[in-house]
């Protein structure tokens, strides 16, 4: 039986993001700045969280990241926590990459597994119940078949994982740089998209660039807290 509901009753379910950069841009960093946050690493880059005293755990596999998944599902632990971060997922689709070329004599076999796996692993996470979610991906550069101009995007192994992976958030935002008049550098997160660059905001609540801070734009999304700049 069909049961319509009305749009203005939709309930925010966690804020599902995914950051992508260069490297040392200060996506990992970010994490600081979200509500009360865990972390699954794939990379070597904690460094920059050192004395943030934050809880982590290394993934270095995908059953690993999988056992992450369920026990952000269903631990009493993970309750406690409101931010799950996982960084990179450029990171994890390498190791998982790397796993599945052991294991395979054609190389194709071994990109569809990983396009499969990666993509069912993120959509779990994506829809983890009552979590934000924070996802960083490392950046590259491809040429747009139909336009030929060159486009900024997640980097991810293979040729189809990167344009594919922003279609499963509703925020997705790029990390840059940017000078300000005295000459000194800034970082902010560019929101929307332009001829060089992917991003998207579906909640329509952010300004096309935002200051760095994972909780206030949260609030920003969930709440309809007002607008600010970098």
């Amino acid at each position: 039986m069909i049961q319509l509901k009305n749009t203005a009753d939709f309930k925010h379910n966690g804020v599902k993001v995914l950051v992508y950069g260069e490297a040392g841009m200060g996506k990992t960093t970010l994490i600081a700045t979200a509500p009360n946050p865990v972390i699954f690493s794939a990379e070597s880059g904690l460094l920059s969280l050192a004395g943030m005293q934050l809880p982590f755990e290394k993934i270095d596999t995908l059953a690993k990241l999988n056992e992450a998944y369920q026990w952000c599902l269903s631990s009493h632990e993970a309750r406690q926590f409101e931010t799950v971060c996982i960084d990179s997922l450029t990171e994890i689709a390498e190791l998982v990459l790397a796993n599945a070329m052991k294991q395979v004599k054609d190389p194709r076999q071994a990109y569809g597994e990983l396009l499969e796996k990666v993509m069912f692993t993120v959509r779990c996470f994506r829809d983890l119940p009552n979590k934000n979610v924070y996802m960083t991906a490392q950046e590259m550069s491809k040429k747009d078949e139909v336009t030929g101009i060159m486009m900024n995007l997640p980097s991810m192994p293979g040729t189809k994982l990167g344009p594919k992976l922003p279609y499963h958030f509703d925020e997705v935002f790029r990390m840059r740089i940017g000078k300000l008049p005295d000459g000194q550098d800034y970082r902010f997160l560019q929101t929307q998209p332009d001829f060089n660059s992917v991003a998207k905001d579906r909640s329509g609540r952010l300004l096309p660039i935002e200051k760095p801070h994972l909780g206030e734009l949260f609030a920003k999304i969930t709440n309809g807290g007002t607008h600010g700049s970098t």
